[in-house]
């Protein structure tokens, strides 16, 4: 009998310390905040995670092609992006205990507190949550990494290490469009290093000041592009089978639908349930000005509901943004939709030019009005800017030419790690047929991403011939995946090394293997045990690893 135990995050950090997950960067010196170690088995998570992203998200795919980008690029990037003027932080510090902490985040750090402290300054509704002291008045703090490139420390050497990997995909759009003998709808995706100066990073590795980031760009045809080629624009109020074959008529609201679909059958094929994780649509005073839609697919933590990753609709905002800043056109000529053009006379073309306006004015304004929680009206100024703007888009649709607009699924591979041994930590209470009460800790982590598949037991190490053939067995499957070998403690401890690792399969090879070549095969999970024979075994764990 068995009684269940889900754990705090203090326990799960103590596993992953104790069984090679995850370690404080640089401990022996004190550490660094928001820097973390990835151990033996948590480097192994780690690439797991990473291997089965890229297999779901690239190579299972062949509408995508990848990225492998530099962290460090031209600063110019970083100005066309907004980075360097708005990606900030509120920052405030208290001028008593002089610590640094996030405005906007005091309120969370005040409930973790265990002592909660008084705020010194009487009727104070803002106060250090650390010792009760006041605060000054919040600052924006930019979060990039400044470093100097070259020899030579000036500010016209200065570089920035990349926030973010998505901007990389961007400036190489038309590299990667001509090389990778792709065409719109097609995607972009890369992996890799990103860093945040975060001013108070916390809750573990949840936000830290260097992470990896999973990003995935999905170019697509602007709805008008569409309606002209098509004579429609497929939408959700269509009801498209967004689970079958993707189609050419699909708008953009349907494919960011079917991005939201696919995170969400790649987090289940990794272990987390649907159930487990909630699909958040921001509302239209939270989005970006540039975001049509964004969902944010959030977690329940240890230490509260957060996102693990976001999809949002990004219009065209990011490759125009480039095109203004570089000079380089970001513009694609698609031949069908010219020739679909052609067909058009003047006045249908006069009644799409005139169509295109009244949206595009119209979608302006609601934008702003959400924004602001009341009705804008726009200036008569701002009506022809916009009307301008429309009439110079269509022209170019006309002669088969525009910029991609672009769905962007950005995941964490650290959050996406954390979620996953939060989800996968257990300590069982077991009771044996005694009575004896023990407790089994596990990580019911996907075969997909465990680190270790399976670990390899001679029952008895003074036997020659279980030894050979426990030996033979290991050196066979590790050639296919990774495999752990223990011969040390009886047999029931070094099943319980194996839960803790996540281990899937433990197989013990005894008396009866020298005889028929069959072992025993022993499922983490259910910690039930079956005999198999080598092939048997693999055909079942090549199964639970397929996508």
């Amino acid at each position: 009998m068995a009684e269940e135990n889900k754990s705090s995050l203090d326990a799960l950090s103590a596993l992953c310390k104790r069984r090679g997950f995850i370690y404080h960067s640089s401990e022996i010196y004190g550490g660094m905040p928001g820097f973390w170690d990835y151990g033996p088995l948590g480097c192994e998570l780690k690439q797991n995670v990473k291997q089965a992203w890229w297999q779901f998200t690239v190579r299972g795919r062949e509408d995508v092609a990848g990225l492998d980008a530099t962290i460090i690029m031209h600063p110019k990037i970083w100005k066309a992006s907004g980075h360097l003027d708005t990606f900030a932080d509120p920052m405030t510090m208290c001028k008593d205990c002089k610590k640094l902490m996030r405005a906007d985040q005091i309120k969370d750090i005040y409930a973790d507190q265990k002592k909660k402290p008084q705020p010194k300054v009487a009727g104070s509704d803002f106060f250090c949550p650390y010792c009760g002291g006041e605060l000054t008045e919040p600052k924006p703090f930019n979060l990039m990494f400044k470093t100097v490139v070259g020899p030579i420390d000036d500010p016209s050497n200065v570089a920035y290490l990349r926030p973010e990997t998505a901007q990389a995909i961007f400036a190489q759009f038309l590299n990667v469009l001509s090389t990778s003998r792709q065409a719109v709808p097609f995607g972009i995706a890369q992996m890799g290093k990103s860093f945040r100066n975060e001013v108070t990073p916390r809750n573990y590795t949840f936000r830290s000041r260097e992470f990896e980031q999973m990003e995935l760009e999905f170019f697509i045809r602007p709805d008008e592009a569409i309606e002209l080629q098509y004579g429609h624009v497929v939408t959700l109020a269509d009801n498209p089978d967004i689970d079958g074959p993707v189609q050419d008529d699909w708008g953009w609201e349907v494919w960011h639908k079917y991005w939201v679909e696919q995170r969400k059958r790649f987090l289940n094929a990794v272990g987390l349930p649907t159930e487990h994780f909630v699909e958040y649509w921001q509302k239209p005073d939270e989005l970006a000005h540039y975001a049509r839609a964004c969902v944010d697919i959030e977690y329940d933590f240890p230490f509260g509901r957060q996102e693990l990753e976001g999809i949002a609709a990004r219009s065209d905002f990011d490759l125009s943004q480039h095109q203004k800043h570089s000079g380089v056109s970001q513009m694609v000529f698609d031949d069908p939709l010219k020739q679909a053009a052609k067909k058009l006379d003047d006045a249908a073309r006069s009644a799409f030019i005139e169509k295109t306006k009244s949206e595009w004015v119209d979608r302006r304004q609601k934008a702003l009005s959400a924004k602001a929680g009341r009705e804008i009206v726009l200036s008569a100024e701002e009506v022809e800017e916009i009307k301008s703007a429309a009439q110079k888009f269509c022209l170019n649709l006309f002669d088969g030419k525009y910029i991609p607009h672009v769905i962007e699924p950005s995941a964490g591979v650290d959050r996406l790690m954390l979620a996953l041994l939060c989800e996968a930590y257990e300590e069982q209470r077991l009771t044996d047929e005694k009575g004896k009460d023990d407790i089994r800790t596990v990580l019911h982590l996907s075969p997909k991403v465990a680190p270790v598949k399976a670990a390899v037991f001679p029952l008895i190490k003074k036997d020659e011939a279980q030894m050979k053939f426990a030996r033979d067995l290991f050196e066979k499957l590790r050639r296919k995946f990774n495999v752990q070998w223990d011969v040390s403690g009886a047999i029931g401890r070094r099943y319980r090394r194996q839960d803790e690792a996540g281990t899937p399969w433990c197989i013990t090879v005894d008396e009866q293997t020298t005889k028929d070549g069959t072992f025993t095969v022993r499922e983490r999970d259910s910690m039930e045990q079956k005999r198999m024979t080598t092939a048997e075994f693999l055909a079942m764990a090549y199964e639970a690893l397929e996508f």
